[in-house]
């Protein structure tokens, strides 16, 4: 399995059909929920995903400073059902943070976390700092990681 981190300008053809396809597939299809896929932020962030032989096992999306927050920020965390419980998550937002750190001049990261998954983000070192909310319909919360 492969990691990639690109531009949006960088992603092939086929790279960017099989991102959005993982990423409809499970936050709209899986989770049952209709929301803007297309939401004018992937232009200026930086794709971070594993790629097995040819399709996308997880991904999400790095945000940088002043576009969703004025921290840098990290959305559409997803792992393909069948690549699940085997750490990908973990390895994904810890080069994520990295990259963020190398890349950004920011001093947190911040995320907007669905409520059953907090605990995930706990364990990497992210602290709710807002009320509970709902987006898309779904409980979320904010968190920041401090860098």
């Amino acid at each position: 399995m492969e990691l990639n981190i690109k531009r949006f300008s960088e992603l092939g053809n086929q790279e960017l059909y099989k991102i959005i396809e993982a990423r409809i597939n499970v936050f709209v299809v899986e989770q049952n929920c209709p929301y803007q896929e297309c939401d004018n932020k992937d232009q200026n962030s930086f794709h971070l995903f594993y790629q097995d032989q040819n399709q996308i096992a997880g991904y999400l999306r790095i945000i940088p400073p002043g576009i969703s927050y004025k921290e840098a920020s990290i959305g559409r965390v997803l792992v393909k059902k069948e690549y699940r419980r085997e750490g990908l998550g973990f390895k994904m937002m810890e080069a994520a943070v990295t990259f963020i750190k190398n890349n950004f001049d920011s001093e947190a990261v911040r995320i907007s976390a669905q409520e059953y998954i907090l605990n995930f983000y706990q364990q990497l070192g992210f602290k709710v700092v807002s009320d509970r909310y709902l987006e898309d319909n779904i409980p979320h919360y904010q968190m920041i990681c401090k860098l």
